[in-house]
């Protein structure tokens, strides 16, 4: 089977309490992760205090050399 250069996506295990700055988008800045769910997570601004709830959006990239694709999972 022939190989290819993939770049994978995976959701990012953000944690309560950790101090993140997320860089380009309209979301970029400094944040406080203060709640998780599966689908939503809850963001507050150290500046303004203001709270924001969002779908997760931010993953973890790599890229893989001579991986399969696509998949056969």
């Amino acid at each position: 089977m022939k190989t290819h250069k993939v770049t994978v996506f995976r959701p990012y295990p953000f944690r309560v309490g950790q101090k993140i700055n997320i860089e380009g988008g309209p979301r970029s800045g400094d944040w406080e992760v203060i709640g998780i769910t599966d689908r939503k997570i809850s963001l507050r601004c150290p500046i303004s205090k203001r709270e924001f709830d969002w779908n997760r959006f931010c993953y973890l990239v790599d890229e893989l050399e001579d991986a399969q694709w696509p998949r056969e999972d």
